[in-house]
């Protein structure tokens, strides 16, 4: 699709950053978004994880102590991403999983600083 293609290289990377690549992938966790972790006191244990996978928008920011803080790949539907900055560290990948027609009309426009 031409479509893919134009929008594809409108993007400033197709590969994997150098230190998610050079990264032995030795214990990685997923985080989903549905609350199950509340009140767990885990947030530590999921902080030793060498890849820490978050889902949706499961937040980050005001729950570390059951959730943990690191974040080293957010994967989302475009409708399921964090509106804070926040939830958006600096050092993590964040991975936009398309399928439907409008959620690459919502990566266009992403990266093009358009307003849908």
């Amino acid at each position: 699709d031409d479509k893919l293609k134009d929008l594809l290289e409108l993007l400033p990377e197709h590969d994997l950053p150098e230190d998610l690549k050079s990264k032995h992938c030795k214990r990685c966790v997923v985080v989903g978004s549905g609350g199950i972790l509340h009140g767990s006191e885990l947030g530590h244990l999921l902080n030793q994880f060498d890849i820490v996978i978050r889902l949706n928008d499961a937040p980050v920011q005001g729950y570390t102590d059951h959730v943990g803080n690191k974040t080293t790949i957010r994967m989302t539907y475009p409708e399921g991403a964090p509106l804070s900055e926040l939830e958006y560290p600096p050092a993590s990948l964040f991975v936009a999983v398309l399928f439907k027609g409008v959620d690459f009309n919502w990566l266009q426009a992403m990266v093009k600083n358009e307003t849908l």
